[in-house]
């Protein structure tokens, strides 16, 4: 998947740009505030029908305008060409077109044009509670399977109604569990596929990291990730029933997948407490690159790349694995954001790639 050009109208600090782009890099160089991460926000909106930095979307509306308008020309491997257009304006609601015709439910768009990014936000990954973890996690498996978003939202909706039965209970002192009993069935229904899910998807993702960790880090450490559920070693239905009561106390579901985590290791050591800020930021790219491949690897093609601000904290050493990484042949286009031109111009004089380089300052974008 290609994106060859983009025309950015009216989206937080630009006015307007159309952009034509190298099928492999392009690098935005320029001061923080400059717009490079906006450039990146719209490629992204493009794909996800938001923003990965501002899920409102009056806010995304560049000052004293009353719309903005994104749309991105795209090509895959069999040259065939599609148009995305996005246009939203204050007061209506969200338009996506593609090739001119709107889709009628936004969701049938995501996961058509698939694309990974790597931003400082990832941080919250390592440093944020469990439901980061699970956000991430059952992020990248809907893009692949739509009856896993589908069962996610029945067994939350479920656990929504346990809860507000517990509530109830509470408040009038009831002992009657028979409706806690029916939800239990329903909730430990879709619960154990989620958790088998989840557990498939993580044999499959974790040689990934371990193997990108490996060569970022020139093999200084081994990475891992391990998979915290009550459900691992145990009946999910079974462990409903013997929490009633105590769920009654608490009036809240204390089992169950929403309380599963994700714990990031590095020789066996939780990344979270021990790691430097270089190790997290090492980990949290390659946990991308690995969603990466996974994501080529489902889809049959390769998805775009984008790389915001991820030098700062990786000491050169790294920052040159990677680009080494980045651009092999496995991977396709790449769009990366950096505050020093002096350094990407650097790095890349030894990585033979075609690349185009732009220079942003203001809103205002140029090509060097």
């Amino acid at each position: 998947m290609k994106l060859h050009q983009l025309l950015i109208s009216q989206y937080k600090n630009n006015k307007e740009s159309l952009l034509d782009f190298s099928s492999k890099v392009n690098i935005f160089v320029g001061d923080n505030g400059a717009g490079k991460t906006n450039i990146l926000d719209a490629i992204y909106y493009l794909s996800f029908c938001k923003s990965p930095f501002n899920t409102l979307d009056n806010n995304n509306i560049l000052h004293s305008e009353s719309f903005f308008m994104l749309r991105g020309e795209y090509s895959d491997n069999e040259k065939r060409s599609d148009k995305v257009q996005v246009t939203f304006a204050r007061g209506d609601r969200k338009r996506i077109k593609r090739n001119d015709k709107e889709y009628e439910r936004i969701a049938d768009h995501i996961g058509e044009f698939p694309l990974v990014i790597i931003s400082p936000m990832d941080s919250n990954l390592i440093i944020g509670g469990s439901e980061e973890r699970r956000k991430y996690i059952d992020g990248v498996i809907s893009q692949f399977d739509r009856q896993y978003l589908h069962t996610l939202l029945n067994y939350n909706k479920v656990l929504q109604q346990r809860n507000v039965s517990l509530k109830g209970m509470a408040k009038s002192r009831s002992k009657d569990y028979s409706i806690i009993d029916i939800l239990d069935s329903q909730l430990s229904e879709y619960g154990n596929v989620i958790h088998k899910k989840r557990a498939e998807f993580l044999v499959d993702f974790i040689p990934l990291i371990k193997d990108y960790y490996k060569f970022i880090s020139n093999e200084k450490e081994a990475a891992g990730i391990r998979y915290r559920s009550q459900l691992n070693d145990n009946n999910f239905e079974t462990l409903l029933k013997e929490n009633q009561q105590r769920d009654l106390v608490l009036q809240h579901t204390s089992i169950g997948i929403h309380r599963d985590d994700l714990v990031f290791e590095l020789d066996d050591y939780p990344i979270k407490k021990q790691g430097s800020q270089g190790q997290q930021k090492s980990f949290l790219v390659a946990l991308k690159i690995a969603q990466f491949e996974y994501t080529r690897n489902k889809k049959g093609y390769k998805p775009l790349l984008l790389l915001d601000d991820i030098f700062d904290k990786l000491d050169y050493k790294r920052v040159k694995q990677l680009m080494k990484l980045v651009s092999r042949n496995e991977f396709g286009q790449i769009f990366i954001t950096d505050t020093n031109k002096e350094r990407i111009e650097r790095i890349f004089l030894e990585i033979d790639v075609d690349k185009h380089i732009y220079e942003v300052a203001e809103g205002e974008i140029n090509k060097a």
